[in-house]
């Protein structure tokens, strides 16, 4: 099967998963953690398992329990996220759960002004532009315009799956999300740059009249192997970061196995393709399939 002559359904394939998302994200959004909207987070752990509606009857107390968010997980732990409190009121708080439930260790207590989140937001968004740009320039230098097109398109398609299935899945984005995104970044530009080099290397050795669909096909099938088992070891570690590596780190680490799965995707299915189709439209006789 030609990988290039079968590039519509690959294409198809990227849209339905990215259009749910980006549905989601029209609809309700992401579910933004206090680094970007402000408040406060308390993580505490007990050493009894308690419910999130004995948590609620304590903030109730204080008149936070319509405005808060609690997340309870299998190893006693209890993650709350209010408005913004001040030193006391966070202390009543703790107070009030433990006089309530017993002895806790506070793990996190936590405060981000809204200036602050906004202001994180704005950067966030400059950093995946600028490594965006300087990628495009470096991609467009080694080897030329079109590669480092479609590999910033296939970075693209990446964070649109990622964001949207974080949304889809309303996992909470905070300033970790941030790295996770530039790390996936990173990881699917490498994987295509591994590809469009064997393809610029099978191009000085062409042979005369050979097709450019089964040659990118080709260049593809050479580095199989190694993008397949460079995954395969990533995701691995992920999935043993997820079930082990507490809570602290999961919506980070399922982040980055989402767009590690997509990058490995899009790499393979989606780059190189449209690099093709960009030769097809400048009018490249062996891109004319």
């Amino acid at each position: 099967m030609n990988l290039i002559k079968t590039r519509k359904y690959w294409y198809i394939l990227s849209l339905l998963v990215i259009i749910p998302g980006l549905i989601s994200l029209c609809t309700r959004t992401l579910n933004f953690g206090i680094d970007f909207t402000g408040g406060s987070l308390i993580e505490a752990k007990f050493d009894r398992p308690v419910s999130v509606d004995e948590v609620r009857v304590v903030l109730a107390q204080q008149n936070l329990a319509d405005k808060s968010q609690i997340q309870t997980s299998t190893d006693n732990t209890v993650l709350i996220k209010t408005p913004a409190l001040d030193q006391t009121e966070s202390a009543n708080l703790v107070s009030g759960l433990q006089q309530k439930y017993g002895k806790l260790e506070l793990l996190r207590n936590e405060k981000v002004d809204p200036t602050v989140s906004k202001e994180l937001m704005r950067n966030a968004a400059l950093a995946v532009l600028i490594a965006f740009a300087l990628m495009l320039v470096y991609i467009g230098i080694r080897f030329e315009f079109y590669f480092g097109l479609a590999a910033i398109i296939a970075i693209f398609h990446d964070i649109l799956v990622t964001v949207g299935l974080a949304s889809i899945f309303w996992l909470e984005i905070d300033s970790t999300s941030v790295a996770a995104i530039l790390t996936i970044v990173a990881y699917s530009v490498h994987d295509t740059i591994v590809i469009f080099d064997r393809v610029r290397e099978n191009l000085k050795t062409r042979k005369k009249g050979e097709p450019l669909d089964e040659l990118i096909h080709h260049s593809i099938m050479q580095t199989l192997n190694r993008s397949v088992n460079t995954v395969m070891t990533v995701i691995f570690c992920l999935l043993a970061l997820i079930f082990f590596g507490g809570v602290t780190i999961r919506t980070f680490m399922i982040m980055l196995l989402i767009g590690v799965i997509s990058g490995a995707y899009s790499s393979i299915f989606n780059a190189s393709p449209l690099w093709f189709d960009f030769k097809r439209l400048k009018g490249d006789p062996a891109a004319s399939r």
